[in-house]
């Protein structure tokens, strides 16, 4: 029998068969092309959920001394997110956090029972932002006032010296903070100093500078953890004036703190306050402790920049329970290359001999240019230059 009987006149079995594969594939590639476009497009009308950090990354082993206290209070109505109450991450858990005697931490969870039922929607990220959202603030940390938007604890406990902290590696090394401020006061100070200085280096803005929202952006584009300095006043006040908005020791209160929520507003995400001067504002207990507590409760560190030897930042720190960082030098009493070189090689031994330390300094060129020479050659005699934030007690 012909083979080719039941075929189209002129055409041949062999011949048919590729002609049928074209066929085939073509209509499949078309057929992919238009799922792809198709499911392309149902994506863009999704909401934007923002980009989350993997918790490997973002997690640092120092958690707040007291998880329960972050959390919302049992009666409170949790937050929804398509649909699932939002948890704390912590919230199915008991955590313990024991420091040894050679300094390591040790933390030892344990389970405990949710106070609701069902399923729930629990946040991995926990320290640091994703790189690519740095620059914005997550708006769930934050609370509008007649002063402005000032940061809160969000509604899951995510506390903002938390999740604007720069995540470091973990590892059990000699860690090294510095803190350079003043940025905002000089605008090609403040440009040169985001541009040369190490992602490593903690920057502080001045709350009296100039065009701060700009340069808090690109600072946090470039990796810097931020603070923001607090006009405080000094024992030589009126003569030195810090600028608008000094808390002084002789205001109520109440006034402090509106004053205190204005600086506040300037700028947004960093992770604490830092005093600008303000020996006179540090050694009053009555003034400082109210501002303390305020900067604690809106889930921020306090970093006492160690240039009054009457503070009490420390004592009220830790009657508070609250997030705090103390600085062991000032780096450029002496403005010259040379002499700030040294007092980093010091601050270098202070922190092998305690583990960790942190030094502060100012925005000035040699300052910069000094700094940067000596973080470029730390890494490699065994030093990590992480943020402030990482070295804070009662994390």
């Amino acid at each position: 029998m012909d083979s080719n009987l039941h075929l189209p006149l002129g055409q041949n079995r062999k011949a048919a068969t590729p002609k049928r594969k074209r066929l085939s594939l073509e209509r499949l590639l078309t057929g992919l092309c238009t799922a792809v476009v198709l499911g392309l497009s149902v994506y863009a009308t999704l909401p934007f959920q923002g980009l989350q950090r993997p918790a490997a990354e973002a997690t640092a082993p120092e958690p707040p001394k007291d998880i329960a206290q972050a959390e919302p209070p049992a009666d409170a109505k949790p937050p929804a997110r398509n649909g699932l109450p939002v948890a704390h991450s912590h919230s199915g858990a008991n955590v313990e956090a024991t420091t040894t005697d050679d300094g390591s931490v040790v933390i030892k969870y344990t389970p405990k029972s949710r106070e609701s039922s069902g399923p729930v929607l629990v946040g991995t990220d926990k320290v640091g932002q994703d790189p690519r959202m740095a620059a914005m603030p997550n708006d769930a940390l934050l609370e509008d006032t007649p002063e402005g938007r000032l940061p809160i604890v969000g509604p899951d406990g995510m506390r903002p010296v938390d999740h604007y902290a720069r995540p470091w590696s973990g590892a059990r090394a000699t860690r090294v903070a510095i803190v350079v401020g003043g940025l905002g006061l000089s605008q090609t100070g403040t440009q040169r100093a985001i541009k040369q200085l190490p992602e490593e280096i903690t920057l502080a803005f001045a709350a009296s500078g100039n065009s701060l929202q700009r340069w808090m952006q690109e600072a946090r584009r470039n990796g810097h953890e931020i603070l923001l300095q607090v006009p405080l006043e000094p024992f030589d006040y009126p003569d030195n004036d810090p600028g608008p908005d000094t808390l002084l020791t002789a205001n109520a209160p109440k006034e402090n703190l509106k004053r205190l929520h204005r600086s506040m507003a300037k700028i947004t995400n960093y992770t604490g306050v830092m005093n600008y001067l303000g020996g006179r504002f540090l050694s009053n207990a009555d003034a400082l402790e109210p501002v303390m507590r305020d900067v604690a409760g809106r889930g921020l560190l306090f970093l006492d920049d160690g240039s009054s030897a009457q503070t009490l930042s420390g004592t009220i720190g830790k009657t508070l329970e609250a997030p705090q960082a103390f600085a062991d030098l000032q780096l450029d009493g002496q403005v010259d290359e040379t002499a700030i070189l040294t007092k980093l090689d010091e601050l270098e031994r202070i922190a092998r001999r305690n583990g960790s330390a942190i030094g502060v300094a100012s925005a000035f060129d040699e300052s910069i240019a000094a700094i940067s020479k000596w973080s470029n050659e730390a890494a490699t005699r065994g030093i990590e230059i992480v943020g402030v934030a990482s070295l804070a007690t009662d994390r």
